[in-house]
């Protein structure tokens, strides 16, 4: 299967799956290519992926706003395992169908495992996010619903001379989770010693689901990630402050205040995802033509235990607003914990009487790591 097919099912597992899922993964086109900012410089539509007291901050004639949907997806294939799974496969489609008798197939296929042979894990994300907010000075409101699916795959090569032996013992596990929320946002604005400050809390409803396969090379299938399920509900908190001076503002995040964790089981592999709290601390400039952001995880977020996978980042972004009709974006994102490449984002946004919004991002983190992301929104 190749990458473009891959991407298309990650999308489509989304819109179409009732469980959805990952680990902080934001589907919002304007902070994806800000870096993905947006604890302190977030917009009052999307303040539940971000930091719910940003619900709080908006303009004297804003009464709705509705987002319908947002997109992203991202995959990272350092080693290009993928390709040279799907090569190996024609490759040994073609040798069987020989009738086991082409040698030089037959070289290819070990060529093939060699390359496979130690190639780091390959992962796919994708995500989607809608939103209804109604912002009003008494209680701001913001009902969203938010999900990813995030599949990491792991090669695992047989050493057997005989190279029949090895494609056969050779093989693929596959590790998934699927998240989706639910929940209402509130935000209210307080001033406080003379200095103004926001709060917002948001109770939601979490499932959750993971899935476990270990598959013959020659039988591996990503769509296939999902035919072993475990799954798991549950009620979670986010809180959020945020302080405002001038142009200044500073925001406090917790993310999932209940920490969570989930097995994920079959054919034989065993690990556990941990869906930890998390606390990120961000910093914005935002004026009417320019915003300039910074956002900074206080914790780590573990995900698979067993994978190596965890994730701690610092981001920067800034934005260009042309009153309101258009805006030109950029960023970049710091995993401390080296498990991702840095990260450079990129967007742009149109938004004509500053009623329709279309926005677009993208990011680059060095050979086969990309990602992209839409939304489009209405306010009134």
């Amino acid at each position: 299967m190749n990458k473009v097919s891959i991407l298309a099912l990650s999308i489509s597992s989304i819109l179409l799956a009732s469980n959805v899922s990952a680990a902080n993964q934001v589907a919002d086109a304007t902070g994806n290519a800000m870096g993905n900012t947006g604890v302190a410089s977030a917009g009052y539509l999307t303040a539940p992926f971000y930091n719910p007291a940003l619900g709080a901050d908006f303009k004297a004639n804003d009464d709705f706003a509705i987002l319908i949907p947002a997109i992203s997806v991202s995959a990272r294939d350092t080693s290009d395992s993928l390709t040279t799974i799907d090569d190996l496969q024609t490759s040994i489609e073609k040798y069987e169908n020989s009738g086991s008798t082409s040698t030089a197939e037959l070289n290819k296929i070990d060529g093939y495992l060699n390359q496979l042979d130690g190639n780091q894990p390959f992962a796919v994300t994708a995500g989607i996010g809608l939103a209804i907010a109604l912002p009003a000075k008494a209680v701001s409101s913001n009902l969203f619903a938010r999900g990813y699916a995030e599949i990491i795959a792991t090669t695992d090569i047989a050493t057997d001379l005989d190279i029949v032996d090895r494609y056969t013992n050779s093989t693929v596990y596959m590790l998934a989770f699927d998240y989706v929320e639910v929940g209402l946002s509130l935000a209210k604005e307080f001033i406080i010693s003379e200095e103004q400050f926001s709060f917002g809390i948001t109770p939601k409803y979490q499932k959750m689901a993971t899935y476990a396969q270990r598959v013959t090379v020659s039988d591996f299938d990503i769509s296939n990630y999902n035919e072993s399920e475990i799954t798991k509900n549950a009620f979670n908190l986010d809180l959020g402050a945020m302080w405002y001076k001038d142009n200044f503002r500073a925001g406090l995040a917790v993310k999932d205040l209940l920490s969570q964790s989930i097995e994920a089981r079959g054919n034989g592999l065993k690990d556990t995802y941990k869906l930890d709290t998390q606390v990120t601390l961000g910093l914005a400039y935002a004026s009417e033509y320019f915003t300039a952001a910074i956002d900074g995880d206080l914790t780590k977020q573990t995900r698979f235990q067993n994978q190596n996978d965890n994730t701690q980042f610092v981001r920067f972004g800034i934005e260009g607003n042309a009153w309101d009709w258009a805006q030109l974006r950029a960023g970049y994102e710091i995993d401390l914990q080296d498990t991702l490449d840095n990260s450079i984002t990129a967007g742009i946004g149109i938004s004509p009487f500053d009623v329709v919004s279309l926005d677009i991002a993208g990011s680059y983190a060095g050979n086969n790591q990309f990602g992209a992301s839409a939304n489009l929104a209405f306010t009134l």
